[in-house]
């Protein structure tokens, strides 16, 4: 049956796959590079958010070697607005281990793709599949609502994952792993939808033993946390010549290494700040983000940062939290009626 299934799935994909910027048909891609940092750029973001990234960051780092001589910075100034800054970062750090440690090869066993740099079970199997054509059994959220439907498994899936393993394991092509990574992908993202699954026009669906059932929508069970909300303050600081204060954050986390307008979450706002009434929000995976923002006059901040012309922003690779409190400054009246006789100050 699980050859079956396989043949049926890959007939369809053959017919109804989607043609994507990193993708081939008929096996594995012949560059291991272009699978790398598609996979990277895929992690917890759609492909179609990806696809106007992808095209920009591969024209700017067309080869392993391009990316590893590069500047981070450089790496951050294409990564803007794609989010998760964390996985740039591991993809610049891997692109250096891969022609530094490797000679510029790429492995093709499992542990030593493991050792790259923000790259997990998941990754590294998508990875050897898609630019090896090595059995690996792709396992993401698309393919664990795709086997949960199939076999009708409604039990929460922190209790079941490993007999979803297994089922996956079984219905994998081991002789076109590549394709069957692919199609099963499509297939979740094309007809075994979240919502409005269409079952009608499925491969699958003779068999599937959740189809035109009233519950199909609500499998896989899954326990979301709520998001949680922290409230801050943001602080867009000019001095007399007009210019804005931005320091790089060093903290770990996502936005590491990134510039930023001074912010905290529970400090009070210094002296001479003024609130302008205004808040910029972000949701981030799991919590949203509000700050409040302030302006202030002041011609010394932080030793950690910069007095940059507001002109030059767009050289300072920013995360879009950053990108809002800028452009909310801007069209805060505050800002205009107070500052605006400052020369440069907004445009």
């Amino acid at each position: 049956m699980s050859e079956k299934l396989s043949t049926l799935l890959l007939e369809w994909y053959a017919r109804e796959g989607r043609e994507l910027p990193w993708r081939v048909k008929g096996g594995a891609h012949p560059d291991p590079y272009v699978i790398l940092v598609s996979e990277l750029m895929l992690q917890q973001t759609t492909v179609k958010t990806v696809i106007p990234y992808f095209y920009r960051f591969m024209e700017r780092f067309p080869t392993i070697q391009t990316l590893s001589e590069a500047a981070l910075d450089d790496v951050y100034q294409y990564w803007q607005g794609l989010g998760y800054y964390s996985r740039a970062r591991s993809l610049h750090a891997t692109a250096k281990m891969i022609v530094q440690s490797f000679g510029g090869v790429f492995p093709r066993s499992r542990q030593e793709v493991l050792k790259l740099k923000g790259i997990g079970s998941y990754t590294a199997s998508s990875f050897l599949a898609l630019a090896f054509n090595l059995p690996e059994t792709v396992v993401d959220g698309n393919v664990i609502r795709i086997i949960c439907r199939m076999y009708h498994l409604t039990k929460p899936v922190d209790e079941i994952r490993g007999l979803i393993e297994e089922k996956a394991t079984a219905l994998t092509d081991i002789a076109r792993p590549a394709d069957y990574a692919s199609a099963i992908m499509d297939l979740g993202a094309m007809v075994c939808t979240p919502k409005n699954p269409k079952c009608l026009v499925c491969p699958w669906q003779k068999y599937c033993l959740s189809a035109g059932k009233d519950d199909v929508e609500r499998i896989p069970v899954r326990h979301k946390p709520e998001k949680k909300e922290k409230y801050g303050r943001v602080y867009l600081i000019f001095n007399a010549a007009g210019e804005v204060f931005i320091r790089r954050r060093t903290e770990k986390g996502l936005l590491s290494g990134l510039y930023e307008f001074p912010w905290s979450e529970g400090d009070a706002p210094p002296a001479g700040a003024k609130e302008a009434g205004v808040e910029v929000s972000h949701v981030f995976t799991h919590f949203k983000l509000v700050l409040r923002l302030y302006i202030l006059k002041a011609e010394t901040y932080l030793a950690d940062g910069r007095f940059v012309n507001p002109e030059e922003l767009s050289i300072f690779p920013m995360s879009t939290l950053m990108k809002k409190v800028w452009v909310a400054g801007k069209e805060c009246r505050l800002l205009k009626n107070k500052l605006h006789s400052d020369a440069g100050l907004v445009k």
